[in-house]
């Protein structure tokens, strides 16, 4: 995500698709879609209760943030927290209740394991071990920023590796989020979707950040072009249907005040985009981030969880 995501540390969704109204908790024995609804956690500075946050809204799964490089080839919560300390305590609470979670590696700030693993198999190595430490069925690689969206070479180690790791792990889901223009992707962003077709990376889901454009406007009407430039793109890489395109394209909003002076999402505008999302069955629709869902978090008068309960209630 951008910079207010990255930046809110320095140093350093969703209900399972069976709950059809927004707060009710879906049964506990149902798997939830690791990647369909799951909104962005981060984990530090004033952490939100994850179990808390599912009580009140139904929501089942977290993309969890961030994961980083330590300095080398090895992953750390945000480059300094092991894999075996109260980050996975949170995810067992999480499991524990049902739900499920979505390690994201990257982001906007930070050391990047992509830019420090010198080759795709030791990239690949590095995913490895976080999906081996949580059993993963779903990880996510948001790609903006630094050399892991700029750099030709580090795009295609990223998708090289994530060849590797797909092919030790059957099932596993991989989302690439990147960043986007009102219209659609970025010529960079346009590259790595065209090289992972040449790799063979076979990207279960590609999500875009619709948010930081200006100074503001109609955000809803902003994030269906983008998100349309995406579908297009798609479609005419990997010759797909419309339908098909969009269902391997996702957005990933932002609630609230953006980075960017007076642009703004609201609950009423969020709520206009999951219909949006619906009405193409998007494989993801998710936010940045459960952390700023409560009144005046975010800038704006809302109520607690108001996009978090939005994000419950998607079904794909």
């Amino acid at each position: 995500m951008k910079k207010a995501r990255r930046l809110l540390t320095v140093a350093s969704a969703a209900a399972a698709a069976i709950a059809t109204t927004v707060g009710l908790a879906p049964s506990a024995s149902a798997a939830p879609d690791p990647i369909l609804a799951s909104p962005y956690l981060y984990q530090w500075e004033g952490q939100t209760s994850p179990t808390a946050a599912m009580d009140a809204t139904g929501v089942k799964t977290f993309t969890l943030a961030f994961m980083l490089s330590d300095g080398g080839c090895n992953p750390k919560w945000d480059g300094s927290r092991s894999l075996t300390g109260s980050d996975k305590t949170m995810i067992d609470n999480i499991r524990a209740k049902g739900g499920d979670v979505v390690p994201s590696f990257g982001g906007w700030s930070g050391t990047k394991l992509g830019a420090k693993c010198t080759s795709a198999s030791a990239l690949a190595g590095a995913y490895q071990k976080v999906i081996d430490a949580y059993k993963l069925k779903a990880i996510d690689l948001d790609i903006e920023n630094t050399d892991e969206f700029e750099n030709n070479t580090v795009q295609d180690r990223i998708l090289n590796a994530v060849k590797l790791t797909k092919a030790k792990n059957p099932g596993l889901r991989v989302v690439i989020t990147i960043p986007t223009e009102v219209n659609g992707l970025s010529a960079t962003g346009k590259r790595l979707v065209n090289q992972s077709k040449v790799i063979g990376a076979n990207i279960d889901a590609w999500s875009v950040m619709p948010f930081d454009f200006s100074s503001g406007g109609d955000m809803v009407g902003k994030t269906k072009s983008a998100v349309d430039g995406l579908k297009n793109h798609l479609k005419s890489t990997f010759g797909l249907s419309d339908d098909a395109a969009y269902r391997k394209s996702g957005l990933s909003s932002m609630n609230g005040k953006t980075d960017n002076a007076g642009e703004v999402v609201s609950v009423a505008n969020f709520k206009s985009i999951r219909d949006y999302a619906t009405s193409h069955h998007l494989a993801r629709f998710t936010f940045w981030a459960t952390n700023r869902d409560c009144n005046n978090c975010a800038g704006i008068s809302q109520g607690k969880y108001d996009f978090t309960k939005v994000v419950a209630g998607y079904t794909g």
